[in-house]
């Protein structure tokens, strides 16, 4: 707790006593600790009433319980109507008198809520009323600064934001011309089904013509044979069969293009990972199927609370650099597996590698190991800045000449304090 506190806080002229929501002390400091002739650790976890002595506990109590009630970030409380006075005794045997002066409340780094309680040496009246005054304006100004810090966060977030839609379809127009091909050819297959399919009805329709005007059975079957009925009737099954699957497959890609490019809203939801994997894959097909195979080993893993949006993104830059990494035909491997709570998935490849020296730079914006044109150098950067915001961690391992892995584990619940990662960049 120490480290959430300037050093100048250490040196007030003030006690300052920070508490959790159950009256539990987390942090005094040097001021208070120096008069109780404590060690830096000494109160940490006992509860404030009763631990000073010479205070009223009952008045103590009442101001911890306003501080509860009426706390808020935007809200110090600052008033005679619950001031409690506290005697202390040092080492030396001397006593002092510490008087409330305010209270107010904050977030620790991972969540919890402290409140932080101020004390000033009693002295007179007028004196104490002009330190209260002054400090009381003192606390108004870094509310104000609070407010307007979180402003800019959320300044910063809708950037960021911005940024990943960007990329993201940046990231689609690069794959356009190979998802147009992958459109086009079983739109080709189909579209040449339907006219081949064009030319047997108008054969079945000349057989189903000719029953009203056959004298007998023979005029029929001879026109059947002249038609090659038999082959009709059995290519007409291979043909359907065929065009369905082409609709099939362009429905599909269609489907992962718009789960892929929905627009984020940062959000956090449960998602399937396995799903955000393969639509990211059906994505990337054509880019990736002449460069390498795509081998899937997934694990047991349940969903995931996160935002499958940016997550996909991740993916698509992982599999779009192990692609770009092959000089040659390869093969691209995709894990996923838990362990404890976290899940994790890797992405593989057997391309050329990456020296050490070029590993400590690849999640720097804008640094690519890539010919000038071919790379902005934000891919790595921006995923290694969504992992950090879904408070996870993204590893790689790499040997020149043999391939790279990259390992995303991320959190199977999503903390709530998700916000402090944001600007990470």
């Amino acid at each position: 707790m120490d480290s959430t506190f300037p050093a100048v806080v250490e040196t007030l002229p003030l006690g300052l006593v920070v508490v959790d929501e159950l009256g539990a002390i987390h942090y005094v400091n040097g001021y208070l600790r120096e008069r109780l002739g404590l060690a830096e650790e000494g109160p940490i976890g006992k509860k404030l009433v009763g631990f000073f002595p010479g205070a009223d506990s009952c008045a103590l109590t009442e101001f911890l319980e306003r501080c509860r009630d009426e706390c808020t970030p935007d809200r110090v409380i600052n008033d005679d109507l619950c001031s409690v006075d506290i005697r202390i005794m040092g080492r030396s045997g001397s006593s002092t008198s510490l008087r409330s002066a305010m209270c107010f409340t904050f977030d620790g780094p991972n969540g919890e809520n402290f409140r932080a309680l101020v004390f000033y040496e009693s002295i007179s009246m007028e004196a104490g009323n002009e330190f209260q005054a002054s400090f009381s304006r003192a606390i108004e100004a870094v509310q104000k600064a609070r407010v307007e810090q979180r402003r800019l966060l959320e300044k910063v977030q809708q950037a960021q934001r911005h940024l990943v839609q960007s990329e993201k379809l940046a990231g689609i127009g690069q794959l356009a011309a190979g998802v147009a091909h992958e459109i086009n050819n079983p739109m080709g297959y189909v579209s040449s089904n339907l006219r081949t399919l064009a030319g047997y009805v108008q054969d079945l329709l000349r057989i189903v013509d000719a029953v009203d005007a056959a004298k007998d059975l023979d005029e029929i079957r001879n026109l059947k044979r002249i038609l090659d009925y038999g082959f009709i009737r059995g290519d007409l099954e291979d043909l359907i069969a065929e065009s369905e699957e082409g609709v099939e497959r362009v429905k599909s890609i269609i489907t992962a293009l718009q789960d892929f490019s929905r627009t984020d809203t940062g959000k956090f939801s449960l998602a399937d990972l396995h799903r955000g994997i393969d639509t990211t894959v059906n994505v990337a097909a054509n880019e990736l199927k002449y460069k390498a195979e795509v081998v899937k080993e997934y694990g047991e893993i349940p969903e995931v609370e996160c935002n499958i949006s940016r997550i996909n993104q991740v993916v698509l830059n992982l599999l779009m650099n192990a692609a770009q990494a092959m000089p040659e035909w390869g093969m691209i491997t995709i894990r996923t597996g838990q362990a404890q709570s976290e899940v994790w998935f890797e992405v593989e490849d057997t391309g050329c590698g990456m020296r050490s020296d070029e590993l400590d730079k690849i999640f720097e914006p804008f640094f690519t190991t890539k010919p000038v044109g071919d790379g902005t150098g934000l891919g790595l950067a921006l995923s290694y800045s969504i992992v950090r915001q879904h408070h996870g961690r993204i590893e790689v391992k790499s040997e020149v000449g043999k391939g790279t892995c990259f390992r995303v584990s991320l959190p199977i619940i999503h903390p709530m304090d998700s916000d402090t990662e944001e600007v990470q960049f």
